[in-house]
């Protein structure tokens, strides 16, 4: 076996292992017809305050379910609503209960469609999916003092909308001497601002615990990566990041932490809603999940430290909600501007996150030039070809070297015949001579996986990647390639992923047999093994990858097929430089050209 060509086998090898890897980790990439992106968090009844613990425990727990199974339009109908209404989300307060459990993304369809349903994030508890947030008080350990709770029907200015000029203010008075007003603002992205007073016009003082939570009803369907986090998630100044998957809160039933800040909520592939204490607020931050009906119910909810309301004064606290989609300008623009910890985590960013984000913020500054995240991706790989260019080029060098050698490493074989470590020795020497590294073939394709594996996050988890557009077929770059070649890319009216066990495999688009191609046309750049069995390899890899590639983002794919066309066309060069006979022209024509027989 020639050295260049064992390379080959050790970077095929290498590619292959990372890609069923992803396969086994990330399972096949279906993407469901954005319905799951549509699925907002279904959350479970918030608690009665009243019935709250002691302090310094977990915050309330959750009622019980109607037994009736309500419409969405139906559950919103049982309490009376104040709008809200911004350039970006649309839906209701409610007024009994003081919850934010009705919100919709204006910005964001079910489907490319233009006329697809809107995504609907929050849902009230009673109907399909419910998902809400919910702010109060309880009361301390021991303390009888009536506090809002979730049939509270709170009061609203008539007229009133919550819209990014005009805040909205309920009021409710318990009839026992304390008064209670929120404030609820929202800016003109996703965050909501609660401010909850409390005026004590009794005798004697009153301790109250603020409390914020997060709740869904049902255990929701998952895409199931690996790769990706879905369920509950959180920063804590104690525990750091948490990422809880339903299944093991399922199971643990709750995890309390005490935090200083932070922030805690539950979040799909796109959307999220968390709940976010004060910087420096003291809270116990908690994760569970209980059985409420016939569905585990999933929370997650701070409790602050008792806040003392003297006769005749009065106390504030405040606290904010994100419900909406996990764009990263929006993100880490609200990390800075309220100075939350660590809130970009909110996007799964991953462990190579400091590859990834970077990545995703190249890739979006380009994009805000051309307008198309396709070409952003073209041009990013050029720019990663540039600032790799050194190194591949010492590598496709010293391949070109190790062909030029390859008549003297011929004669060794023969001469030495089965002694292989002096015919390992001989050639080191020769090797040593022309300065030639013999893994040095290895590398392009080593510095190519992270880089791979940075993309494919990209192109997974961002919302930005989401529906967004190349050329022609190509709607949706996070999607794979809808077209087949098994359907004459949709000539023939029928589907073969229909097709029992095999039906995966038979969704091969125009962009993977690009892939192929180039992958086929850079192979052919070297001459072909004399072995058999490795002829045969390297003939089948190609069209292998190309139905591996098949299920993944096409975006990932074009980047693929765009960088195997540069590695061509720059090994071409380098091999030409280097006085090194190029093979494929006459690998190409070896195909269609038999070659005569030898005479006996």
């Amino acid at each position: 076996m020639t050295s260049e060509n064992r390379n080959m086998i050790v970077a095929i090898v290498m590619s292959m292992a990372v890609l069923i890897a992803w396969q086994y980790f990330s399972g096949t990439f279906h993407p469901q017809p954005q319905q799951q992106a549509a699925q907002s968090p279904a959350t479970q009844n918030p608690a009665d305050p009243s019935a709250a613990p002691a302090p310094g425990t977990s915050a309330p727990t959750a009622g019980a379910v109607p037994a009736k199974a309500l419409t969405r339009s139906e559950a919103l109908a049982r309490s009376p609503r104040v709008a809200i209404e911004t350039p970006r989300v649309i839906g209701s307060v409610a007024l009994k209960g003081g919850r934010v459990d009705d919100l919709s993304l204006k910005d964001y369809r079910e489907t490319v469609q233009p006329d697809s349903p809107i995504i609907v994030l929050l849902s009230p508890s009673g109907g399909p999916n419910p998902f809400y947030a919910e702010f109060g008080w309880v009361p301390g350990a021991g303390a009888n003092v009536q506090v809002p709770g979730t049939d509270t029907l709170w009061t609203a200015p008539e007229g009133s909308k919550l819209t990014p000029e005009t805040p909205l203010v309920l009021t409710w008075d318990n009839g026992a001497g304390l008064t209670f007003r929120r404030t609820i603002t929202i800016d003109a992205n996703y965050m909501f601002h609660v401010v909850d007073d409390v005026e004590n016009a009794t005798a004697a003082p009153v301790a109250l615990h603020p409390y914020a939570l997060v709740s869904r009803h049902g255990t929701p369907h998952t895409l199931g990566y690996y790769i990706l986090h879905e369920g509950l998630i959180g920063v804590t100044s104690e525990g750091g990041l948490h990422e809880i998957k339903y299944s093991a809160i399922a199971e643990k039933k709750s995890e309390v932490f005490p935090s200083v800040g932070g922030w805690l909520g539950i979040t799909d592939k796109y959307w999220a809603a968390t709940v976010i204490p004060g910087a420096q607020e003291k809270v116990q931050a908690r994760f569970s999940a209980s059985q409420v009906g016939n569905d585990l119910t999933y929370q997650t909810d701070f409790l602050g430290d008792a806040v003392t309301v003297a006769p005749g004064a009065k106390a504030t606290t405040d606290g904010r909600l994100f419900a909406g989609a996990k764009e990263v300008r929006v993100v880490d623009g609200y990390q800075k501007t309220y100075n939350i910890d660590r809130f970009d985590l909110l996007i799964d960013w991953g462990w190579f996150y400091f590859i990834t984000k970077p990545l995703f913020l190249l890739i979006d500054w380009i994009y805000k030039g051309v307008g198309n995240f396709g070409v952003a991706i073209l041009i990013v790989t050029v720019m990663l070809k540039t600032v790799f260019f050194p190194l591949a080029n010492k590598s496709y060098a010293s391949m070109a070297k190790m062909k030029a050698v390859q008549p003297e490493i011929q004669a060794l074989r023969e001469r030495f015949g089965d002694d292989r470590v002096k015919l390992q020795q001989e050639m080191m020497e020769i090797y040593k001579k022309e300065k030639i590294n013999p893994i040095a073939g290895c590398l392009p394709i080593v510095i190519q996986i992270p880089v791979f594996f940075a993309l494919y996050k990209v192109l997974f988890v961002t919302i930005e990647m989401r529906h967004a557009p190349f050329f022609g077929w190509i709607k949706d770059l996070s999607a794979p390639d809808p077209t087949t070649i098994f359907n004459l890319f949709g000539l023939i009216p029928w589907d073969p992923g229909t097709v029992p066990v095999i039906g995966h495999f038979l969704l091969l688009g125009v962009w993977p047999i690009i892939m192929g191609m180039t992958m086929w046309a850079q192979m052919k750049l070297n001459p072909a093994p004399p072995d058999p069995t490795q002829k045969m390899i390297f003939d089948w890899m190609p069209l292998i990858f190309t139905f591996m590639l098949g299920s993944f983002a096409s975006g990932l794919v074009i980047y693929w097929a765009w960088n195997n066309t540069l590695s061509v066309v720059q090994q071409s060069v380098i091999m030409r430089r280097n006085g090194v006979k190029i093979e494929l022209w006459d690998n190409l024509k070896s195909i269609f050209v038999r070659k005569k027989p030898t005479a006996g």
